[in-house]
This record gives structure tokens, C-alpha cells and sequence, in this order.
């Protein structure tokens, strides 16, 4: 790609951008939200029209003007948010439109499952080709678009953010299926916010910052906090701004709450001015705990206590009336109403002091949400912007002002930055930061163990449903936590019998 120049109303997302791709590498492609990557990515698999530049396909000039024509070419797109039908079969996804027929085009039903299921094999995904989406689990969902792309036999593949979604074993055999495509002579084009797969799976990397590229490297010869700061003017040491003082009064306490099936025994607690870190491998039960301290999901052992008085918390409704408030790990599905603007998004769970006699109040309504754009700096075009046009890390601001707006103190954070690029992530540990020191306590969950080590104050892991182990942020490393997350190890260090915080 020579000198790619795409001018949106008002915005010049690329400005003469080179980029090139050898066969059987990955080129990393690294930038914060808004730097251009998806734009550029867009161009190449026909879904926007350059303004400028050409692109050439072992060296000859091509036009790539329908996501079609990109597929004839042998380009295909793994796209972060799936483009799967929730009806259909695994298998009739994988093959849309290019359905194996017998005589008189009718599906070969027993050739489609039989192709998806070789498919399927390659990649080490155990699911069934005939089960439907919708049933399927959001890592053998991602596993699908995998197959899919796979199935017409790309010579160039852009994979969007594919292991968001993916535990590490999964992570470990989606690595294998790209080293395969590798040897084939397959060229990958690979954009991921987790920069610790860059010298895993990367051959060379190029930085986006504001339209423009930094500079290309290859993989090994540059440190990582060169890259974060050619991506976001930011040193490494800045990118976990941790900042907490001594802990206050109990806001939660957990004690051997049990949901059959899903977790048990498990006790802790959460004070005023902290976070506490939850870490753990995908299904131990991180998440079902969060469904069920915010009563999405009933529990059926054990008590739980909010400011020191007992409660059920039988539905969302008397969570929120508690002062809880839920960063979903799927903000798009869960945490927003995509197609409201930002301004009914931010009001929804404080409608009922928005409102008299059923009729919402929109003049206070409009005040409350630009109070929040202004103090969390939401970048929109205005309060009546569609939530689903604004970038990850500002859908995640606008999620964080509705639990800021409904008088929430005690938080759960489940995947908070998954997704968004490294400049918002700082931001959200920053607001996280306010939090704390306004009196808050966050319950944070994540798969990303840099982020557990660089936020939390106290740290506890959980494998097949329990608490595996507990550490102060001085005791805990990368080590630990994997060795405790995979049942290899248990540590009561830093925390009494309840996970109170060590006198």
C-alpha cells in the first residue's frame, strides 16, 4: 500500500500511509483507537475507498473496490466485533454464500459439515460444525470467524484484535494455526492491543499515530516502552498509574457464597479506597461471581454484605439501589443500548429521579450527561451521538458515567479495557484512580496480568470456582498468579480468613 490518503467530514484519518506485507509474516499493526488502523485495514479488504494511493499485489497495481472483490484477490478479515448469524449453524456460517450444492443447488449438507469440521479440527476447536451460533461460547464464536476466514484459502489475512475473546490455551492454538498459515506462505496483518504478542507471533511492527505512521521495526529490535511511547507519547512507567492511600471503612463483604455449578466457598472483602484485583483463567468463575454479586444470577449458599448490612440482591435493580454499579465484559451487548444517544445512555439508571409522573425531565437529563463528558472528557460530537459511532474506550467512559450517575461506590470492573487502545486505557485507570480516593472500591476482573499487578492493591485468584490464592500488589508476580490460576499453588498471604486487608 503506497501513500494511502482517506479523508472522512471533518477528519483526515490517513495521510499518505505506506504499508507492506511479505509472504508468510506478520506485520503488527499498533496505534491507539483513532490512529487509522481499522481505516487502513478498511481500504485493503474493500470496505472503504482510498482518496488517494494505490495498492499493489506481487507487484501489480490492483483495485479493491467491494469486500468481495478483496475476497477473489485472497484477502480475508477477521474482525474484532463478529459478523456471525446467531441462527445459523457454525458450519452454514463458515460457508455462507459459498455453500457446497448436489444437482439442482441443493445444499450437500453432509460435505458442508464434513469441510467445517476439518476446519474446525486444524484449529483444535472441539464444537460441533451443526450447533447453532447462538449456543456457542463467545471464545468458539471467535474460533468460527477463525474457520470462516480460513475457508477461502486467504493469501492475506487481517485479524482484528482475535484473541480479545480467546483463554490461552486458546490463544496458544490460534499461535499454531498462524504459524501454519505461515509456512504456507500466508501473509498476516495482525492488530492487537496486547503488546506482549508482539514477540510471540510478530515479524515486523508498525506504529499509527494520528493518521500518519511512526515508524516499522522488526520484532525484537525495540523495547516496549519505545513502542508505547511512539504510540501515545507516553512512557511505560506512566502507562499504570497507581495511586492509593490507606484503605477506609468495608463497603462488600463475601462470605462462602456459593452458585451451584459455578463457584463455592468463596469470602472476601472490599473497603473504601481500593482495588481489588480478581485474576483467573477463562470458566474459572470469575464472571459468574460478577453476574451474581450484582443480581443478574441468584446465588444459593453463603451471605453478602453492602455497607455492613446484609442483603439478597435478587435483581439488578436492588443492586443498583445498593450503590453497585457493573462494567459488563461486553459493554456492546450488555453495558449500552447502542442505537441511544449518549445522553439516554447516561441517564438510564437514574431515570427515576430524572423523572415525574413518567415523564423524563430532559433539560436535566442533558446536564447530567455534559457534566460527565466534560469531566471524563468523552470525545463525541455532541450529547445525541448514537453510543455505537463512538470508539472503545469512550463507549467505556460513557458505561462508567451511568454507575458515576446512578451514586454507585462499589464497582465491578470485569474486563475494563478490553479492546481499547493504550492512551484510553491510562484513562481509565486515571478515573479509577478518582474513584478510589473519592471514597470508591473497585472489584476489578481481567485477564491481563500486567493490568492486575499495576492497579490493584490487593490481589485474589481463582481456579475451577474457588479463591485459589490471595497476595498484596508487593507480593504478587506473573508467576504466582499463573502457577495459583492453573491449581498449581495456594497463598493466604496478605489476608485474613474473610480477605480482609492485612493489618
Amino acid at each position: 500500500m503506497k501513500a494511502i490518503t482517506k479523508a472522512f467530514p471533518g477528519v483526515k484519518a490517513l495521510e499518505s500511509v505506506d504499508f507492506d506485507l511479505h509472504a508468510g509474516e506478520v506485520h503488527v499493526l499498533l496505534g491507539e483507537n483513532g490512529a487509522g488502523k481499522s481505516t487502513l485495514m478498511k481500504i485493503l479488504s474493500g470496505a472503504y475507498q482510498r482518496d488517494a494511493g494505490e495498492i499493489l499485489l506481487q507487484g501489480q497495481p490492483v483495485e479493491i473496490d467491494t469486500p468481495a472483490s478483496a475476497q477473489h484477490l485472497g484477502i480475508s478479515t477477521i474482525y474484532q466485533e463478529f459478523n456471525l448469524i446467531p441462527q445459523m449453524s457454525a458450519a452454514e456460517n463458515i460457508f455462507l454464500g459459498r455453500e457446497p450444492s448436489k444437482w439442482g443447488g441443493i445444499i450437500d449438507r453432509e460435505r458442508l459439515h464434513g469441510e467445517a469440521a476439518l476446519l474446525l479440527a486444524e484449529l483444535g476447536a472441539s464444537l460441533d460444525p451443526s450447533t447453532a451460533v447462538r449456543s456457542l461460547s463467545v471464545a468458539e464464536q471467535q474460533m468460527v470467524e477463525v474457520a470462516k476466514a480460513l475457508s477461502v484459502e486467504a493469501r492475506i489475512l487481517i485479524m482484528d484484535e482475535p484473541t480479545s475473546a480467546l483463554s490461552g490455551g486458546e490463544i496458544r492454538l490460534l499461535f499454531e494455526t498462524i504459524r501454519g498459515l505461515q509456512r504456507k506462505g500466508v501473509g498476516i496483518v495482525y492488530i492487537s492491543h496486547r503488546l506482549e504478542e508482539l514477540a510471540e507471533i510478530g515479524s515486523r511492527v508498525t506504529v499509527l499515530r494520528d493518521g500518519l505512521v511512526v515508524a516499522t521495526h522488526r520484532v525484537g529490535e525495540v523495547a516496549l516502552d519505545e513502542l508505547i511511547r511512539q504510540m501515545a507519547n507516553r512512557e511505560l512507567k506512566d502507562h499504570f498509574p497507581r495511586q492509593r492511600e490507606a484503605p477506609g471503612d468495608e463497603l462488600l463483604r463475601v462470605e462462602d457464597l456459593g452458585a451451584r455449578g459455578r463457584f463455592h466457598g468463596v469470602s472476601f472483602s472490599l473497603c473504601r479506597g481500593e482495588i481489588l484485583g480478581l485474576a483467573g483463567l477463562v470458566g474459572s468463575g470469575r464472571t459468574a461471581l460478577a453476574r451474581v454479586l450484582f443480581g443478574i444470577d441468584r446465588f444459593d449458599s453463603g451471605s453478602l454484605w453492602v455497607h455492613g448490612r446484609p442483603v439478597s440482591l435478587n435483581s439488578p435493580r436492588q443492586a443498583i439501589a445498593a450503590g453497585l454499579g457493573f462494567l459488563t465484559e461486553d459493554r456492546k451487548a450488555e453495558g449500552l443500548v447502542l442505537n441511544l444517544s449518549l445522553r439516554e445512555n447516561v441517564s438510564l439508571p437514574s431515570l427515576d429521579r430524572l423523572s415525574s409522573w413518567g415523564v423524563v425531565n430532559r433539560k436535566a437529563e442533558q446536564e447530567l450527561a455534559r457534566g460527565f463528558v466534560e469531566s471524563l472528557r468523552i470525545k463525541t460530537p455532541s450529547m445525541e451521538q448514537p453510543v455505537v459511532y463512538l470508539s472503545g474506550g469512550n463507549q467505556q467512559k460513557v458505561v462508567l458515567s451511568k454507575w458515576l450517575a446512578g451514586r454507585a461506590d462499589v464497582f465491578i470492573f470485569d474486563e475494563p479495557t478490553r479492546g481499547i487502545d493504550i492512551g484510553s486505557k491510562v484513562e481509565i485507570y486515571q478515573l479509577m484512580n478518582r474513584l478510589t480516593a473519592e471514597g470508591a472500591g473497585i472489584l476489578m476482573i481481567s485477564s491481563e496480568l500486567p493490568e492486575i499487578l499495576g492497579m490493584s492493591d490487593r490481589i485474589l485468584v481463582m481456579h475451577e470456582g474457588r479463591i485459589a490464592a490471595r497476595f498484596t500488589h508487593l507480593e504478587a508476580d506473573q508467576e504466582k498468579l499463573l502457577q495459583a490460576a492453573l491449581g498449581r499453588g495456594v497463598s493466604r498471604a496478605g489476608a485474613g480468613a474473610q480477605g480482609r486487608p492485612a493489618e
